[in-house]
Formats: structure tokens, C-alpha cells, sequence
């Protein structure tokens, strides 16, 4: 948060959103004023601001301060995983800033008692305001579970000490401390006396997690049209989420078009699609993807005027289709806050917003989202005819180092939309084969053409 959005939030004074405590408080106090943010619709906490005066009088020790906030959400049940609070400064003194999500997906009690904010107070829930708080969160907590058959020592190292170095601030960390701080993010679990990964856990750093979440996968396709057809490019992402994710965003920016677009009579080179929104919507797909449906994967379909990206599991909580803008239900907690931390994400945000906003600053539409019968739909429409007809840019291809077959192979695409093996032997019928295959295979290598389809079926398009 900057400066000033702090300091505004210090004016407002304290209410249902925004609660004042002092480095003193005690855990348990400290914990009812997040786990009644938790119940209600999330909050933020300045901490090292007096509540009764309303002083800013500091925190003496910020890292001590840190711990005790994330202590204080684990005495919640079940444990509330907080954002890694922030270090900030209040009337030149150091005070730290807690924030709880709205829309987290359970019901938290302390002590046996559910909490709520009414205005600036803390409010024990009534019978009503239970019952309804326990229908809305009442989907059960499928990735705290025990991942099946997973130990501690299925978990990838390199990728564990390379995300506790983030908090811990050493490489290698101490097991203990590890396997402490994976706990406090709901990554881990003792069952029987041993610490176990959780779903979560080990979809997030488990070695081979498709080993016992086979359907926790990725499914990408790129079609020469609009429509699907038999021929088309096709990989099959797996391995940990923040891998996946990496790996998704290269393959559509690989096969994305690039070219030129024209817009109030400008002309300007660019990407087919922005990539942050393309980014925004493989994330959310990861993290809100129910994970207990089996036989089902996320899959991303590049179209030539479309992107759509379904995952399994419609829209979780209260969220539909109407209010997904300003709603917020996180189905998988413990997911959308590593992948916050690794910086895929703002945990409080989600990117549905923003998604919309970048489509629209490239001058693309809005992006379409529709429920189908067990899945969600996110869709990112592409500019279509308005980017510039590949004619136009047959004068750069006269300045690349191109042989006579290889710009009669791309004129043939101008006019024919793809060009295959066959049609480039009836065009040069006096040249081998090989040297063919290498003409094209050069093309692509300069990342001017795509190579569709396989073995005989084998074609070209422009990319």
C-alpha cells in the first residue's frame, strides 16, 4: 500500500473494514478481530496503532510483529492463512499492516465461538447469521486434506527452499524452520506424528504431483481457425502449479500471432492478445479449479480470433457469473496465497478487474465468462481483421534473408490460408524433399510460420 493510501485509512478511523491494535495486544484478542474479519467480508488491521486513543505509537519490533499476526491467524479453526503482512510507515513510525481476504471459503471460530464486525465492534454471530454463514462456506476444504499416499520427502526441495527463502531470508533453511513456516501457510499437516503435504502442498511442490492428482493438468490446443477440426498443435502441461503456469504463458505467447494493428489510422506492432490479461486468466484458472473433480483438466483452446480457458468446478460461494467483478470467493485458500506469494497474483484482488481492463486498453473486448455444466469459462476475444492483412507485410519479408521457395511458400499462405508438404513439392517439383522440409523448417525457426498437425497431416500457417 503507498504513503497515502495508508494514511487515508488512519482518517477513516476504525469500522466493519479496517481495525486499530497495538503491538501489545494479546494473541487471542488479536485473533478475534481477524477471524471476525475472516467471517465477515474481510478487513485490514494497522498494527502499532493504539485503539482506544487512536495514537500511532509504533512497533518496536517489526519481524516479533509479523509473527504474532500470522501466530494469531493459526488459533482460528480451522487455521486462517494470512498474506505475509506488510512493513509500512504511519507519522514516520514503522507500524505493520495485516490485511484478511474477503470471501474466504470457510467459517472460522476461536474458541468454539464465531465472530463478526459490526461496525468497529467484534460480535458474537446469532443463530441466524450462523446458519447463514455456514450455507454460504460450507463446501468442504477438499486441498487442507492429506494428499494421498504423499510424504514430506515427496516435496521438491529446490522448489521449497527457493519459496521459504522468501521469508526465512536463508539458502538452505533449517528443515524445522521449513516445515514450520509450510505449516503456517497450510501446506503441511501432522497425521499419525508425521508432517504430510496437504492437496495443496503438493500440488504447489510435490515432485510428481499428477502421480496422485492425474486430472491436475493442463491441456493446451492451437487451431488454424475458428472452429475446432482434426488437425491442430497440441501439449499437455504438467508438474507443479507455479511450473504450469510459467510453462502455459510461454506456449500462448510462442503461438500467439504477432503483427501489426491498426487503430485511429496508426499503425502499431504488438502481440495478438496483451499478455497480463492472458496471464490473469491462466492464474485464476489454477487457483479456483476444483481439484476434487477427477477426470476433467483445465484446457486452453487458441482459436484465430479466440482464447478460451475452462476449468473444472463452476463458480464457488455466492459468486456468479453477474457479480464476478466485485464478489470474492477463493475455493482453494491456501493455493491463491502461495501463488500471491511467488507474485502470480494480489491476493486480494483475484484479476478479474484488471483482465477486463487490460483487454480494453489493447482494444479488445471485454472478456466473456459463462458457467457450463460443471466447469467455468473464461473467454478473450482477439482483434480479428483489424490486425493488418499479412499483404501488408510482404515488404518486410523482402528484407529478411529469404530464398525464392521460402517467399513463394508465404505468398502461397497469403492467398491459401495454410500451405502443406504436398503443396510445396507441386510448386517446386525439381527440388528435393529434404531441401523443402528445411526451407520451412528455417521459416519457422525465423518465427514466421507454425507448424500444425503431425506425420502426413502435417501444415503451415502464418504465425
Amino acid at each position: 500500500m503507498t504513503t497515502d493510501e495508508i494514511l487515508a485509512l488512519f482518517r477513516q478511523g476504525p469500522g466493519e473494514a479496517l481495525a486499530f491494535e497495538a503491538e501489545g495486544v494479546s494473541p487471542n484478542h488479536l485473533a478475534e478481530t481477524l477471524a471476525a474479519f475472516a467471517n465477515t467480508n474481510g478487513g485490514i488491521v494497522l498494527f502499532g496503532v493504539d485503539p482506544n486513543s487512536n495514537a500511532v505509537r509504533g512497533i518496536r519490533d517489526p519481524e516479533a510483529a509479523i509473527d504474532k499476526a500470522l501466530a494469531a491467524g493459526l488459533r482460528c479453526d480451522p487455521p486462517l492463512i494470512l498474506p505475509r503482512p506488510e512493513n509500512a510507515t504511519l507519522d514516520d513510525k514503522p507500524i505493520i499492516i495485516i490485511q484478511v481476504a474477503a470471501g474466504l471459503p470457510h467459517a472460522y471460530s476461536l474458541r468454539g465461538k464465531y465472530l463478526g464486525r459490526a461496525g468497529k465492534k467484534i460480535v458474537t454471530l446469532g443463530p441466524r447469521q450462523l446458519r447463514q454463514l455456514l450455507r454460504e462456506r460450507g463446501e468442504a476444504s477438499f486441498e487442507a486434506l492429506p494428499a494421498p499416499s504423499a510424504t514430506f520427502d515427496d516435496l521438491d526441495d529446490t522448489l521449497v527452499q527457493k519459496y521459504a527463502a522468501m521469508f526465512l531470508g536463508e539458502s538452505p533453511a533449517k528443515k524445522d524452520a521449513v516445515i514450520d513456516l509450510l505449516a503456517r501457510r497450510g501446506c503441511l499437516v501432522k497425521e499419525s506424528g508425521a508432517w504430510r503435504p496437504t492437496t495443496s502442498g503438493y500440488l504447489l511442490f510435490g515432485r510428481e504431483p499428477q502421480r496422485t492428482f492425474p486430472s491436475a493438468e493442463i491441456l493446451l490446443a492451437r487451431y488454424a481457425g475458428k472452429e475446432m477440426d482434426d488437425e491442430f498443435l497440441r501439449d499437455i502441461i504438467r508438474g507443479p502449479l507455479p511450473e504450469q503456469i510459467r510453462r502455459v504463458e510461454a506456449w500462448l505467447v510462442a503461438n500467439m500471432r504477432k503483427g501489426s494493428r491498426i487503430d485511429s489510422l496508426q499503425r502499431a506492432d504488438r502481440a495478438e492478445y496483451p499478455i497480463p490479461a492472458v496471464r490473469e486468466a491462466i492464474v485464476n484458472a489454477v487457483a479456483h479449479r476444483d481439484y476434487a473433480i477427477r477426470g476433467d483438466e483445465i484446457r486452453v483452446l487458441m482459436f484465430s480470433d479466440r482464447i478460451e480457458v475452462y476449468s473444472p468446478g463452476r463458480l464457488p460461494g455466492h459468486v456468479t457469473v453477474e457479480n464476478i467483478v466485485d464478489e470474492r470467493f477463493s475455493r482453494n485458500e491456501v493455493i491463491a496465497q502461495v501463488l500471491a506469494d511467488l507474485g502470480f497474483i494480489e491476493r486480494l484482488g483475484y484479476g478479474i478487474d484488471r483482465m477486463i481492463r487490460q483487454m480494453r486498453e489493447w482494444g479488445l473486448p471485454a472478456p466473456r465468462f459463462a458457467e457450463t455444466t460443471n466447469g467455468f469459462r473464461v473467454t478473450l476475444r482477439g482483434p480479428g481483421d483489424k490486425l493488418v492483412s499479412p499483404e501488408a507485410d510482404r515488404s518486410k519479408w523482402r528484407t529478411l534473408d529469404l530464398n525464392e521457395r521460402q517467399r513463394a511458400a508465404l505468398d502461397f499462405i497469403v492467398k491459401r490460408q495454410r500451405i502443406a508438404n504436398r503443396d510445396f513439392r507441386d510448386l517446386f517439383p525439381d527440388v528435393s524433399e529434404e531441401t523443402l522440409r528445411r526451407d520451412l523448417a528455417d521459416l519457422v525457426e525465423k518465427d514466421l510460420l507454425l507448424k500444425m498437425g503431425d506425420k502426413k497431416g502435417t501444415y503451415y500457417i502464418l504465425k
